[in-house]
Formats: C-alpha cells, sequence, structure tokens
C-alpha cells in the first residue's frame, strides 16, 4: 500500500462519534451543539476559564502577577469529561482521524478580531517518545489547522533536544525545571523565518503551560516578536 494513502486511510474508514457513539461522524452534531456552541469567557493570555461575567479580552489574576512567554492562548475545550476523551482516542488509541476535527474545532474557537499567527509550529517530541507513540499528535493537529488558517506549517524548525520527564507526573513547581533547555532552533533558519513575525504554536493540551512557555521563550530568542499558543484543551484549575 502506498505511503501517502496509508496515512490517510484512518480518516478514509467509517467512523462514530468519539463522545457518544452515534455512527456517521467523528463528532455528532449533538456533542458539537451541547459542548461547543456557547464558549466560557477566558483568559486571553493563558486560556483559563473566568467567570461568566467577565469581559471579552480580559487576564486572569496569575497572568497580571506573572506574565507568561507567551503572548495568547486559544483553546476549543477544557480538558475535563467527556471532551479529553477526544484527545485520549487521537494519542493513545491512535484515532488519527479525530485530528482534523480538533483542528476545525480550535480554528472555531479563534475570535474573528484574534491576530492570526504567520506561521505554525507543532511542539516537538523527543525521538524517544516519538519512536514509542508512532506520530506526534502536535503535528497531526498542525497540518490542518495551518490549511485552516492558510498560514506555512514549520515541523522541523525547533527540536527537543533534550528528553524530559512527562508533565504529568511532575508537581507544578518542578515542571519549568524539567522542561529548561529542550528545545532548540538551527540559528540560520530561525533567523530567517522567523525575525519579526507572529508564530503559532500548537499543542493537544495546555497543562500549567510550562511546556509552551519554554518553546515560546525560545522562539523570542530567536526573533519572533509575538506568539500565540493554539491547543485542542485546557486542563482546568483544580
Amino acid at each position: 500500500m502506498p505511503t501517502a494513502l496509508f496515512r490517510r486511510l484512518p480518516s478514509l474508514l467509517p467512523t462514530a462519534c468519539a463522545l457518544c457513539g452515534a455512527h456517521g461522524a467523528a463528532l455528532c452534531g449533538g456533542c458539537r451543539a451541547q459542548f461547543f456552541a456557547v464558549p466560557p469567557p477566558r483568559c486571553r493570555q493563558c486560556a483559563m476559564t473566568l467567570p461568566a461575567a467577565t469581559p471579552p479580552h480580559a487576564l486572569c489574576g496569575q497572568c497580571l502577577k506573572s506574565p507568561p512567554p507567551f503572548d495568547a492562548t486559544i483553546v476549543a475545550a477544557d480538558y475535563a469529561p467527556p471532551l479529553d476523551q477526544l484527545v485520549l482516542e487521537l494519542k493513545f488509541g491512535h484515532r488519527l482521524a479525530l485530528a482534523p476535527l480538533l483542528a476545525e474545532l480550535l480554528h472555531q474557537a479563534l475570535p474573528i478580531d484574534a491576530e492570526r499567527p504567520q506561521l505554525l509550529l507543532p511542539v516537538p517530541l523527543g525521538p524517544r517518545r516519538l519512536a514509542q507513540r508512532g506520530f506526534n499528535q502536535a503535528l497531526e493537529i498542525a497540518r490542518p489547522l495551518a490549511r485552516l488558517l492558510a498560514v506555512p506549517l514549520e515541523p522541523r524548525l525547533a527540536l527537543r533536544v533534550r528528553e524530559t520527564e512527562a508533565q504529568t507526573t511532575l508537581p507544578p513547581r518542578q515542571r519549568q525545571q524539567n522542561l529548561r533547555g529542550a528545545f532548540t532552533l538551527e540559528p540560520a533558519a530561525a533567523a530567517a523565518r522567523l525575525r519579526g513575525r507572529h508564530v503559532g504554536i500548537v499543542d493537544d493540551v495546555i497543562t500549567t503551560g510550562a511546556t509552551v512557555g519554554e518553546l515560546a521563550a525560545t522562539l523570542k530568542r530567536f526573533g519572533a516578536t509575538r506568539v500565540t499558543t493554539l491547543a485542542f484543551a485546557r486542563t482546568p484549575p483544580h
């Protein structure tokens, strides 16, 4: 079987709603209306949910006190049941047909007045984890999202040069230290592609923001002037 056809096979097979099991679509109309019709107010910088009466473009207390290296964050959902199932099915169930759906929902979550990035860059996986999983879920989401935004995708510009512990296994205070120095960019290519540009970092889930924060700081050191994080889901505060 040709490689290109093999990669497309998951999207060509019959599918069912990943949330309720109804046949006919990866996400049925009922679940789409129930979970994505009315997005909650979110902090414009980190996408943490805010009280219902919060005005648009507000910042949360944490971002006012200690702004992260990225300038804005767009998410489509909270990483909580049942919507976390969409990520889990993609990431661990190898349902790659869900990646275009997550990209579509993320694109739909972009406010009309939001500044669009000029290029997209997926959060890279280390070689060991990429070999274990067989694919980078951030890249699978970034590909269709780049097409929807009509911007270039730079999947090889950033490299994870140090294998890190899974962030979910670490307490919050150790997560930033775990990622310090984890990413690098090829200087000549980065200077040509990043200088003066607005870069979008794509990931599946943001937990504390440490991973995208470290990558955003690296991008800015290499000349990016603005960084927006685009992730399907955001872990809510406990």
